[in-house]
């Protein structure tokens, strides 16, 4: 049984990743990271994808093919099988994970901070605006591992995507907070591979010009995964319903 720190940065292109990303660019040069491309299924809306990182469902499997479809996920979530399997779960994440995993719909004054050890994400801090800052999205995750010492904690951020739909992917504030974003996994990856976790990083989906990432276009479907830290036999996902047996494979537990 290994930790892992999963990590979904909301609306990365796999294009501004391998451009502004240095430190994953280190990483991966020095053989300390392992790096991939996806292409997101279909459609490349966030709750559907969140629900295919989770699930390993496509979105047409699991019915959930709408931003507005706010409902538990139709099948075991990684941390529905992360608690079963009797591991100790967090995240850091926008409300819809929440919504998909724990509860639904989300309740902000009940909802927001989960304490629960018979829900599946045990331990969470939940934001709804999508102007949360990153770097404070860090600080809750990094306030959850240091006080619960989760053997799976989602660090799901939405800076990017903000300033996607804000700007378009070819404006200089979309850059700018795909390189904050990589310079927050700078400061915070070190950490956690001195604590024992591998870490896997990943996008939902792209983004285009026009700040949308609704078309079957290669620019909004298109996006990066890494893998850091993981034994080097940990196969590399080909789609995206690969991403939660992968994810499985590194917390020690069965997926089928």
């Amino acid at each position: 049984m290994s930790r892992l720190v999963f990590v979904l940065l909301d609306g990365l292109a796999a294009g501004a990743a391998a451009t502004h990303m240095g430190f994953l660019a280190a990483l991966t040069q020095a053989g300390e990271a392992r790096h991939a491309e996806l292409t997101a299924e279909l459609p490349p809306l966030s709750r559907p994808i969140y629900a295919t990182l989770l699930t390993g469902r496509t979105p047409l499997e699991t019915g959930i093919v709408r931003n507005e479809d706010a409902r538990l996920a139709p099948a075991p979530t990684l941390f529905a099988r992360a608690r079963a399997a009797g591991l100790r779960t967090a995240a850091a994440a926008y409300h819809w994970v929440s919504e998909l995993c724990n509860v639904a719909p989300f309740v902000p004054a009940r909802d927001r901070l989960s304490v629960d050890a018979n829900l599946p994400i045990q331990h969470g801090l939940f934001y709804s605006e999508d102007a949360y800052p990153d770097a404070e999205l860090f600080r809750d995750a990094e306030a959850l591992r240091q006080r619960f010492t989760p053997d799976l904690l989602l660090v799901h951020s939405m800076g990017i995507d903000f300033a996607g739909h804000a700007a378009g992917a070819e404006s200089r504030a979309y850059r700018e907070a795909v390189r904050a974003a990589d310079a927050l996994l700078a400061l915070h990856v070190p950490a956690w591979l001195d604590w024992g976790a591998s870490v896997l990083v990943t996008s939902d989906h792209g983004m285009d010009a026009d700040g949308s990432h609704s078309d079957a276009t290669d620019v909004a479907r298109r996006v990066p995964f890494w893998l850091v830290g993981a034994p080097e036999d940990t196969p590399l996902p080909a789609r995206q319903t690969d991403i939660a047996p992968v994810a499985a494979r590194l917390l020690g537990i069965r997926w089928s």
